[in-house]
């Protein structure tokens, strides 16, 4: 198994740009009037947005991480079988988050007993309750009743629930599994294939290599139909290269052998970018919505390429305050992702809108910015209650 620092600070730095660029995406897609590469390009269309680079990247950054994570448990003394349950636990939270996410797109308020931003408020406060970083000093009495609390909501919002348009109502399904459940599943498949085979290098590259080969065959007409868990393989591609970079970086300190990092890292991000490039003609474009392999390859080079510029500002210069201002996206980073649903339900549900002049054009767009810094603020605020999730 390989060894890895006990934590890279250039990883949170890089997750929470991404956090931070994650929430004024998703804020700017309602402002009007803005140049198109800025959002996500079309899912018919041979193209990518700005916006389109930041899931993958997040989810390559999950990969990056997943190594440390696992072998901090093993360095602790944790039995297999704890780590096993520990993967088993986190994956499980993030998919039943993704799943009530996806329902929530399909809520018909029309049927339903209460309004779909009061659905959406009560099942954000359930996560919370549920997965709350319980304070250790905590009697166990009173977290065991906040989280039973938090799960008989979560059943009480399901029971309710009514979906569908028109006449065809629905109960709760999966048309997908959302973004956090896609990176559930993507974290359940990687995290067991490292455990499996001890972090070994040699099988986590055969490992990528599979799922991109997938992934290709998917979106060149040779496979069909999509696969059980990993659908069209490009989540867990992305996800084990960053494992793969975590490996190279760990096998390299440990031999001594830094100096290597820069020039490879670099040499493989320009690599990747322009296998993406030459296979987008082949391979059905270039798309986010379709996941294609040219989208793969481009978005996991210029995550490879952020990274080094990260491990050479934050590691190696030493510049640790660098992007202080949204830290707390980088340490908190699951907490941030569900501040937006309080922000944006809670606007709704009270027939809050911003005005005309924040939602059109570069104001609407600083007011996105302005968004994300203070839903993140206020997230280090929370932090510093011990109000985040962990999972």
């Amino acid at each position: 198994m390989q060894t890895l620092p006990k934590r890279l600070l250039s990883i949170d730095v890089l997750r929470a740009l991404t956090m931070f660029l994650m929430i004024f995406v998703n804020d700017a897609s309602g402002v009007k009037h803005i140049p198109e590469w800025i959002d996500h390009a079309a899912g018919d269309t041979d193209a990518m947005g700005f916006a389109d680079t930041i899931f993958p990247a997040f989810l390559f950054i999950l990969g990056l991480s997943l190594p440390f994570a696992i072998n901090n448990r093993i360095k602790k003394g944790e039995s297999s079988k704890n780590i096993l349950i520990y993967i088993l636990t986190r994956s499980a939270a993030l998919l039943i988050m993704g799943f009530y996410h996806v329902n929530l797109e399909s809520y018909n308020s029309k049927a339903a007993l209460i309004p779909k931003a009061a659905w959406a408020l009560i099942i954000t406060v359930a996560f919370f309750l549920i997965w709350l970083d319980y304070p250790e000093t905590m009697k166990k009495a009173r977290k065991y009743a906040l989280m039973g609390l938090g799960i008989i909501l979560l059943i009480a919002m399901a029971v309710i629930y009514k979906g569908g348009k028109g006449d065809h109502i629905t109960w709760m399904r999966t048309s997908w599994w959302g973004i956090l459940g896609i990176i559930g599943w993507s974290y359940l498949v990687c995290a067991c294939i490292y455990w499996l085979c001890k972090g070994r290098l040699s099988v986590l590259i055969i490992a990528v290599l599979v799922f991109v080969g997938i992934n290709i065959a998917e979106h060149t007409g040779i496979l069909t139909e999509k696969l059980w868990i990993i659908g069209d393989a490009s989540a867990v591609s992305l996800t084990m290269g960053g494992i793969i970079i975590s490996g190279l970086y760990a096998k390299w300190v440990e031999q001594g052998k830094a100096r290597l990092i820069p020039v490879t890292f670099i040499v493989i991000g320009v690599l990747l970018i322009a296998a993406g490039l030459l296979i987008r003609p082949y391979a059905d474009g270039i798309s986010k919505i379709r996941s294609t392999p040219a989208w793969i390859f481009i978005c996991a080079g210029i995550t490879i390429l952020m990274f080094q510029l990260f491990i050479y500002i934050v590691d190696m210069r030493g510049q640790k305050n660098f992007l202080k201002a949204i830290r707390p996206a980088g340490t908190s980073t699951l907490t941030c992702y569900l501040m937006p649903y309080f922000q944006v339900f809670l606007m709704e549900l009270f027939g809050i809108k911003f005005p005309y002049l924040l939602r059109n054009g570069m104001v609407g767009l600083l007011r996105s910015f302005a968004v994300s810094f203070i839903l993140i603020w206020l997230v280090g605020l929370m932090e510093k209650k011990r109000l985040r999730l962990k999972i």
